[in-house]
């Protein structure tokens, strides 16, 4: 058993799943953001795991990432949590460039900061609840979306937080590179119901 209250790690397999959910999840948002910047947007997920909420803290700070913004919005259903995006706060206005075009100035950059990043997250979080909720079968309800800034502990506080599913996210828009962070904040009864969707899943396609 791992240090993270009894819970043990993925199987190769289970993360496997995972990972295509998510790859199936961005490759929509991406398709919904094409149609609002008129250009390829690429969204891609090098990893998938599990942590803890100390694990998931390091990751973020070991990157030097101490001011972030992020979109979040709570669901709830079979399993309820908290959905985050999350970017480093000295790449939002590289993002929203990215999403407005070039030819915006900074001045108009600034002042559709929340209003961009609030949008663009509400697409990406809800493509990717949408998608992993089809896939398991069960619907999930998700709140309004709010823009949130500050450090690390500020933006994953969460009154129930045990597991996080952390996912890195590759973002690329108009010759843009951004890395970003997905992350779903659950409780451990949450995180063991959305395992036993996961292992569902993967015997109705005759997996091992």
């Amino acid at each position: 058993m791992s240090s993270k209250q009894g819970f043990t790690p993925l199987s190769d397999v289970e993360r496997d799943a995972l990972t295509e959910a998510a790859n199936i999840a961005m490759g929509r948002a991406a398709t919904s953001l094409r149609h609002i910047v008129h250009e390829e947007v690429v969204l891609t997920v090098p990893s998938i795991d599990i942590l803890s909420e100390s694990e998931v803290l390091k990751i973020v700070q070991k990157a030097g990432e101490s001011d972030l913004i992020a979109v979040r919005e709570d669901f709830r259903g079979l399993f309820s949590g908290r959905a985050l995006l999350i970017f480093p706060e000295t790449s939002s206005l590289e993002l929203v460039r990215a999403i407005i075009g070039r030819e915006t100035s900074l001045e108009e950059i600034a002042e559709l900061e929340t209003e961009a990043i609030g949008e663009t997250g509400n697409i990406v979080l809800n493509c990717w609840i949408a998608t992993l909720a089809n896939l398991l079968k069960h619907n999930l309800v998700m709140s309004v979306p709010k823009v949130i800034r500050g450090n690390t502990t500020a933006i994953f506080e969460s009154p129930s937080v045990s597991l996080v599913l952390f996912l890195h996210i590759d973002f690329a828009v108009r010759d843009n590179k951004i890395r970003g962070y997905l992350a779903l904040l659950m409780d451990l009864p949450s995180m063991d119901a959305l395992r036993t969707l996961i292992k569902d899943f993967i015997e109705s396609f005759g997996r091992p």
